[in-house]
């Protein structure tokens, strides 16, 4: 490496207001610096997913991070959960990816909405990494279109009948044989969505195939699930029948949030990058750094950059994870973190020129990844619709 994992943290107290949050900043930057980074290029290149590094990850206790004390969890905000992104990120997007997965878009999303039996059965072996868990809402023609979903479950006395395919599921393989270990999963019993704990060994639940040579978080293993007349125990319903919407509002803000948060991630590292080689690198006698064009990519970068986090940890001040309501600023901030991470990371490999093309350099694997962004968890296009109509409809949220 060329770089210094530990200098993207110069400026990482001023968004951890409070001791808790700056003690979890110490640890993530040894975390990261000692652990993560040196197995980012490898996992990447070799497409595999690091399950001894996620269980360090539930060691530390990052993977209940959300959840409340009295279920086990560390009961931490969402500002704790975008610096654990952020930081992440800086390293590897693709871990950070499968952890977004288990910890948001299962694990807490689980313990807001479980019942106190199935949280004590499930909810000890999700935290500590015992098992590993996602959530499957896309199928192969519903993705940001959830009313179109086609999965069904018939009630059938004691157990559900699930059928249907999901496509694109984060942590839905662990290789290329073994499905992950529970996921909640949504489909349709008769008009309205619900919401279902499927456990690895459910009759009729299997992995399609896992999706190979993916642009970026290759680090990540993505997947299709298909379940085939799969049984589902009436005790694995969470909740109650069609309260699915509820389910899914209130978990978008802090999954697209935390994606907004791997973006800043992306963008700090490639920004540092930038700013180092910049420095090492002579042409025409003086340091790159001297020439107008480099200095107008560094510099509206890093204004975009600082823009960037100040919107994002904004949201996350503000965002109460125990209800929903806050839509037009979690999808604004991602929605402009998607796209300041992709510019920032294209800047840094024009400014590294032919090695920034390479992988020596992280950010040509930095700039695959941070197109994700721009189309999980929503895409950009449903973030202009989502906006305009919440600003439209209600247009005193500008001036909150």
């Amino acid at each position: 490496m060329h770089d210094d994992i530990s200098a993207a943290w110069r400026s990482f107290d001023l968004h951890a207001p409070t001791d808790e949050h700056r003690l979890l900043a110490e640890t993530l930057q040894t975390f990261v610096a000692q652990e993560v980074e040196p197995q980012a290029a490898q996992y990447n290149r070799e497409e595999r997913f690091n399950l001894a590094l996620f269980r360090r990850a539930g060691d530390l206790g990052l993977l209940g991070l959300t959840v409340s004390e009295s279920d086990g969890g560390a009961g931490l905000d969402a500002t704790a959960a975008v610096l654990v992104h952020e930081a992440l990120s800086a390293a590897d997007p693709g871990f950070c990816l499968a952890y977004l997965a288990h910890a948001v878009l299962f694990v807490h999303n689980f313990a807001r909405n479980g019942s106190a039996a199935q949280k004590e059965r499930v909810l000890s072996k999700a935290i500590s990494g015992e098992w590993i868990g996602g959530m499957c809402m896309t199928e192969p023609e519903a993705g940001t279109d959830v009313l179109g979903m086609r999965s069904t479950a018939v009630r059938q006395g004691d157990h559900y009948i699930l059928n249907g395919r999901k496509m694109f599921i984060t942590n839905g393989a662990i290789d290329d044989r073994t499905t992950g270990d529970v996921f909640l999963v949504y489909a349709k019993t008769d008009s309205k969505i619900s919401t279902f704990l499927v456990e690895k060994g459910f009759s009729g639940f299997s992995l399609g195939q896992r999706l190979h040579d993916k642009l970026g978080v290759r680090a990540s293993m993505t997947a299709e699930l298909v379940f085939d007349n799969c049984v589902v125990p009436v005790s694995n319903l969470i909740g109650s029948e069609g309260e699915s919407s509820k389910h899914m509002m209130r978990n978008l803000e802090i999954e697209r949030l935390t994606l907004a948060g791997m973006s800043l991630g992306i963008a700090l590292r490639c920004l540092e990058v930038m700013v180092g080689y910049s420095n090492e690198r002579k042409t025409f006698g003086v340091p790159i750094r001297e020439h107008g064009q480099i200095q107008r990519h560094i510099a509206e970068s890093y204004s975009e950059f600082r823009a960037a986090r100040c919107y994002v940890y904004d949201v996350a001040r503000r965002l109460d994870l125990s209800s929903f309501g806050n839509r037009v600023d979690a999808d604004g901030a991602k929605l402009f973190a998607a796209r300041i991470a992709k510019e920032i990371a294209d800047r840094a490999i024009q400014v590294l020129g032919g090695y920034g093309y390479m992988g020596e350099y992280v950010v040509e694997r930095l700039w695959r990844d941070a197109k994700l962004i721009e189309i999980g968890g929503g895409t950009v296009e449903a973030h202009h619709k989502n906006i305009t109509k919440d600003l439209c409809r209600a247009p005193e949220l500008i001036r909150r």
